[in-house]
């Protein structure tokens, strides 16, 4: 398992992150409504994704691995995958707004874990 860094999953720094993503969600969330294609908005969601889960693990990968990250839910990397081969669907939207929920929560749950 890859660990996570203690200082990168500190509340500041996911409030920031999370904060970037509502943004993009919003873009997103109205292309979707006004059945316009929201692909670059999605790429540009999913390398912020991935870019976290990097930055806040212990590894020196410049992009993610087939192993199994602290930082990630459950079947992360499968459900990533999902949404990187059809990066344009709305189910795969309404998937990377999960993930994103989720691994804020677990980042919550690693914080309480360290600090004990």
């Amino acid at each position: 398992m890859i660990e996570c860094k203690k200082e990168a999953i500190e509340k500041d720094r996911v409030d920031e992150w999370f904060q970037q993503w509502l943004t993009l969600e919003k873009k997103i969330h109205a292309t979707h409504s006004k059945r316009e294609n929201a692909k670059a908005y999605m790429l540009e969601a999913i390398l912020l994704y991935e870019g976290f889960i990097i930055q806040a693990s212990k590894t020196s990968e410049q992009q993610l691995i087939n192993e199994t990250y602290e930082v990630l839910p459950i079947n992360g990397l499968e459900r990533l995958a999902f949404i990187k081969n059809r990066p344009g669907q709305y189910a795969c939207y309404r998937q990377l707004d999960e993930l994103f929920g989720e691994t804020k929560k677990r980042c919550a749950r690693l914080r309480l874990k360290y600090a004990k």
